[in-house]
């Protein structure tokens, strides 16, 4: 009787210590998996509230730029950089993740899609703007669209502060005309850029008005933010300003033939109106040079007159 006593004794013992083991190796479990994943408990946490989580300040700008990229939308592109992950969602934004042990590993938003930057016709990269407080300023990246055999970010730098610069390969750029902006316009838009061409070529705008033009033209595609503020009329204000360089034509040769009737009006009544030429100037009076103080110095003489003598 007492060792059978004994027996349950010691089998109790052994279920009750296969338990506490049980418990303890679940409790290591959860710790561990906060070592894995520990930007779970982070800004990025789905558990924790809203107010924690990422907020972007602005919403993305419309997708736009060569109609082979927009493909891109929607997918995300993610590179490792040091203890930083990066994910960059073409035509919405671009995100950068610690990856430590914290327990407050940051996470936080390097800049929403605002606008390309156009160089030379050429689409040449995306900027990504507004993106999270930075003293001052906002976070912004420009994103450097380049040829590669897949899609994949390739390289992470930070020129200056909360400027950062990202190299995004793909192979839909590598034709040497996919990145051209002509193409993409709408025959409006290509009209316009000809006729500003034509401009610039018979010097009837300067380069500054022709960039205007062409910048003008950008915004109005969706390439580009526009920074322009819509003006009130003012009634007071008669500047006429023209819609397009073809008016603008049509409004000179207007007020030339306009100048023309007039002059042809003045001649019939024998009213001088041709410009009176300038008076020529009278000519300079002649200054007899000064006499050289002997304690003056002479161009490249580094003594006196007086050392001399």
């Amino acid at each position: 009787m007492h060792s059978s006593k004994v027996t349950v004794y010691n089998t109790g013992r052994r279920s009750l210590l296969f338990l506490l083991l049980q418990c303890t190796q679940f409790a290591f479990s959860g710790k561990m998996k906060i070592v894995e994943e520990p930007n779970t408990f982070g800004l990025n946490n789905p558990l924790s509230g809203q107010v924690n989580r990422l907020q972007p300040k602005v919403p993305p700008s419309p997708v736009s730029g060569p109609a082979h990229l927009h493909s891109l939308s929607g997918k995300c592109f993610s590179y490792i950089e040091s203890t930083y992950k990066y994910e960059f969602c073409p035509f919405h934004n671009i995100t950068q993740h610690e990856q430590t042990f914290r327990w407050n590993a940051y996470s936080g938003i390097l800049g929403i899609w605002q606008e390309w930057e156009i160089v030379n016709n050429t689409f040449l990269a995306m900027w990504m703007r507004e993106g999270d407080s930075c003293g001052s300023k906002s976070r912004q990246t420009k994103v450097i669209l380049s040829c590669g055999v897949s899609s994949k970010l390739a390289q992470v730098s930070e020129p200056s502060t909360c400027v950062y610069s990202l190299t995004f390969e793909t192979p839909l750029v590598c034709h040497p005309h996919s990145l051209l902006v002509y193409p993409t316009l709408s025959e409006k838009l290509q009209k316009e850029w000809d006729e500003a061409e034509q401009a610039r070529y018979e010097e009837l705008i300067t380069e500054q008005g022709y960039n205007n033009l062409l910048k003008d033209i950008f915004e109005e595609a969706g390439f580009l933010k526009t920074q322009r503020v819509t003006e009130k009329k003012d009634a007071s204000n008669p500047t006429k300003k023209f819609e397009s360089l073809e008016k603008c034509n049509e409004g000179f040769q207007k007020q030339k033939e306009e100048i023309e009737r007039l002059q042809a009006l003045l001649t019939q009544h024998n009213i001088p109106h041709e410009k009176q030429p300038a008076e020529k100037p009278q000519s300079p009076v002649n200054v007899a040079p000064a006499m050289v103080s002997q304690n003056s110095h002479l161009r490249g003489d580094t003594g006196l007159l007086s050392d001399l003598v």
